[in-house]
């Protein structure tokens, strides 16, 4: 069925001299239907999602309890081995300004948690997880069937 502009249809019934009264209150009821309907329908709520890091293990090597762990960033022109030195400066850093010093962080936990992103930047870290996550570990196989 071919759509039709409301103004259009308002202008034929001009032409064809309705009564202004009749043609008001048909154009008020052709924009009431071509209103989208978004009252009736909520919407459910957006499924929170969460970090989790996977480790290949293949080996067996890593322990069999539960890990945690942060998710960062670094250059990659950098070695990762000179990302603790990253937070442990970026941490003394903000532990000698004003609010550092009301409320210092102790461990890299609360460096992580706490410590304004602006800190980090300088030191060439980015934060993608303030709070730990899971870490999994994976033998890296497909099952066969």
């Amino acid at each position: 069925m071919p759509k039709i502009d409301v103004n259009k249809v308002a202008e034929i019934l001009k032409k064809n001299q309705i009564d202004p009264a009749l043609l008001r209150k048909v154009v008020e009821e052709m924009n009431l239907a071509v209103q989208p309907e978004g009252g009736d329908e909520e919407k459910p709520p957006a499924i929170k999602k969460q970090f989790v890091i996977l480790v290949s293990d293949p080996d067996g090597l890593m322990p069999k309890r539960d890990l945690v762990g942060w998710v960062l960033q670094i250059p990659e022109s950098e070695s990762p081995a000179t990302t603790q030195d990253r937070i442990f400066r970026t941490t003394y850093d903000f532990n000698t300004t004003k609010k550092g010093r009301l409320l210092p962080a102790k461990t890299v936990g609360e460096s992580l948690e706490a410590i304004p992103a602006k800190f980090f930047k300088e030191a060439d870290v980015w934060v993608k997880t303030k709070t730990p996550v899971l870490v999994l570990k994976t033998d890296n196989e497909i099952p066969k069937e």
